[in-house]
């Protein structure tokens, strides 16, 4: 039998008219997929003035393709968990508006879920810093393994990146735009995996509880919602969401 945390949460879900979800780096971790603000994260081994950030890699790509080249088997050989899984079957049964996430690995998809708004940008694809148009990863993998660390765009031989978004770059505007109108329009926010620290999209549950929503919070660590919520549980994404369906389909 569920427990009564599980239960009130299943009942949140059942009775809310418009649940979204935001999502971040806790619920991929549990795909093998290091926090890179974590105690052995990328970000303890690289310094993100020094590869993090825009100008950073403008002015030395490779430095940056070497950490890249670091993570990418990881990224791209993760495969989804149980909790990835759970919120793509809420969304089959109806119960799912669209998941929020700061990920940038394309497990959601993966899993199954259909709207995912990725608002800090994804591995899949890359985009010319210039003119925008839009380039293949592969094509970019391809020059960089040439010993190009500055793919040039094919329509205007502006500089190709990967579409993730660096430090010192604005966020997706149709992305956050969205995020913010999901955040203000939801009944019901379900924060899974992420310590809500990292603005703009930290202040998407101030959006939704200003407008009266309910939040459920399920993370490893208190953050700074936690009082705020109605329920914050604490445990993996992979564990406590399936248990979340199951107690849903008894309901």
């Amino acid at each position: 039998m569920p427990s009564e945390e599980i239960l009130g949460v299943a009942r949140l879900i059942k009775g809310a008219k418009k649940v979204v979800v935001l999502t971040g780096a806790g619920i991929s971790v549990e795909s093998g997929i290091p926090d890179f603000r974590g105690p052995d994260g990328l970000w303890k081994r690289y310094s993100p003035d020094k590869v993090g950030t825009i100008t950073s890699f403008l002015s030395n790509p490779e430095e940056w393709w070497k950490m890249a080249q670091e993570i990418a088997p990881v990224l791209f050989n993760a495969q989804p968990n149980l909790g990835h899984f759970a919120l793509a079957e809420l969304e089959k049964m109806g119960k799912v508006e669209a998941i929020i996430t700061q990920n940038i690995d394309g497990l959601h998809q993966k899993a199954g879920s259909k709207k995912v708004v990725e608002v800090h940008g994804n591995v899949r694809s890359a985009s010319c810093v210039e003119c925008r148009k839009k380039h293949s990863i592969e094509y970019v993998i391809s020059e960089v393994g040439k010993g190009n660390y500055m793919p040039q765009c094919t329509d205007c031989g502006g500089v190709v990146k990967v579409d993730v978004v660096m430090f010192g770059e604005m966020l997706p505007e149709e992305a956050i735009s969205e995020a913010y109108r999901l955040a203000q329009e939801c009944d019901l926010l379900l924060v899974v995996g992420s310590s809500l620290v990292v603005y703009p999209v930290a202040a998407l549950p101030g959006m939704a509880l200003n407008r009266g929503a309910k939040t459920v919070i399920i993370n490893m660590e208190k953050t700074g919602y936690t009082k705020y919520a109605n329920y914050h549980i604490y445990g993996k994404a992979g564990e406590v969401l399936p248990q979340i369906v199951e107690a849903l389909k008894i309901l």
